[in-house]
């Protein structure tokens, strides 16, 4: 495995810090390797940590209701890959994770800690601009993830619907 300030330093959260500001958070960073299929964490569950894959892929996802003829479903709506990262929950009030996320394959991970990451956000301005500038970022990009996937299963239910009657 890479060095993590390594990792930490070609995270898009990450990269525009500076060493000394990495070895902060080098400082609250753990290494953690997860098997395919287990749940990192459930939509609703406190968002204790904030990671960055190293190796492996994880879907993250939601549960979708589909309309009044339909149960609800669990719906994929990203797949985070080597590099990426996803727990934005943890610098966002209220720190609850607005996904589930699982393990597609067997997984390693750079977790850092939240209460930890969220204090450094608040003693390091600089760092915290940096960092809260890239979250915002990613917080788009997965709205528009979402809102890409769901048109699509909202399109296929009434589209699955209709044919029902048809």
């Amino acid at each position: 495995m890479e060095n993590v300030i390594d990792i930490l330093r070609h995270s898009a959260i990450f990269r525009k810090l500076t060493d000394e500001q990495l070895k902060k958070i080098m400082a609250i960073a753990s290494v953690e390797t997860h098997p395919a299929g287990a749940v990192l964490y459930r939509e609703g569950d406190p968002a204790g940590k904030f990671y960055i894959v190293v190796e492996g892929k994880v879907a993250l996802d939601m549960q979708c209701d589909m309309g009044p003829n339909f149960p609800s479903r669990q719906v994929v709506v990203d797949v985070v890959a080597k590099g990426e990262s996803m727990g934005w929950s943890a610098v966002v009030e209220p720190y609850i994770f607005t996904l589930s996320c699982l393990c597609l394959d067997r997984t390693e991970l750079v977790a850092i800690d939240a209460v930890k990451l969220r204090e450094i956000i608040d003693e390091d301005c600089g760092l915290g601009l940096a960092v809260m500038k890239a979250v915002a970022k990613m917080i788009a990009t997965r709205l528009t993830h979402t809102r890409v996937v769901l048109v699509g299963e909202r399109a296929l239910g009434i589209m699955t619907e209709h044919t029902q009657y048809a």
